[in-house]
């Protein structure tokens, strides 16, 4: 793969004064359950920030409501300068288009090639057959996606049927099929929870690269510790559906943090 490991303490650039991201008294039930409740923070630009807790504590949820996935049921999100929560469906779209999401499954089509799948990510912006395989694509798409394919390291396997790529390779196209959005913004909900632990710190080593190089903001939710720690500059930690800890992942430490991985650690 062609981007190092980074150091956020070392690599991270000048960060905008204003938020991309401001969450005010943002609550979700689901019936009489209550999973959100009350969570306040707020995410300067061009910062990767890791959403950590146990099991439960409301962290794929409140990814999936910043985005309107999940319907919030209070509170105020402003998102890219945009009020979430009033945004008719049209600018709802045009908004998601802005944002990149990695999911833990990777959602792409098994049996068409790792560059057909890297060009759907164009579907976002662009419409009509050009965008649904690689054999009727303008030239400029194709150069693009093969582009974003070089970046994760898979330009020699652009005409490889995913369903015959590894776990990771196909995490990496999902990626590359994420940056032909030209996303501003990137969700990712445990991008490393079904892949070892070396192809794991690869992919998230590979999320932190492209924050870095495109001047991106990542909001990342971690289930490793270590990735935690490694690859972010921010660190807020979810219990019992509110915040319990937003603070510099330079001030925080292994034994501060570990109570976030334990279900039984926080009411």
């Amino acid at each position: 793969m062609n981007i190092p490991l980074l150091n956020p303490a070392i690599t991270a650039g000048p960060v905008s004064a204003g938020p991309v991201l401001t969450v005010a008294g943002l609550e979700k039930a689901f019936g009489v359950r209550r999973i959100l409740r009350g969570v306040n923070f707020a995410l300067a630009s061009g910062q990767s920030t890791a959403l950590i807790g146990a099991n439960g504590s409301g962290k794929s949820t409140l990814l999936k409501c910043l985005v309107r996935l999940e319907e919030p049921s209070a509170g105020q999100i402003t998102l890219l300068g945009h009020d979430v929560t009033t945004l008719g469906p049209r600018a709802l779209r045009q908004l998601r288009a802005k944002v990149g999401i990695v999911w833990q499954r990777h959602n792409l089509v098994p049996r068409l090639s790792a560059l057909t799948n890297v060009l759907h990510g164009a579907q976002s912006r662009l419409s009509g057959p050009k965008v649904w395989f690689q054999s009727i694509a303008t030239d400029a798409l194709r150069a693009e996606a093969m582009t974003c394919l070089g970046r994760v390291g898979l330009a020699d396997r652009a005409l490889a049927r995913v369903d015959t790529l590894s776990g990771g390779q196909q995490q990496r196209v999902a990626i590359a099929r994420m940056l032909m959005q030209h996303p501003q913004f990137i969700l990712a909900d445990e991008p490393d929870a079904s892949l070892d632990p070396q192809t794991g710190q690869e992919v998230m080593e590979l999320l932190l690269g492209l924050v870095r190089q495109d001047g991106l903001s990542l909001l990342v939710i971690s289930h490793r510790l270590e990735h935690a720690l490694g690859y972010s500059d921010r660190i807020v930690g979810l219990a019992a559906g509110q915040v319990a800890l937003d603070q510099p992942t330079a001030q925080a430490n292994t034994a501060s943090l570990r109570r976030f991985f334990d279900p039984e650690a926080l009411p």
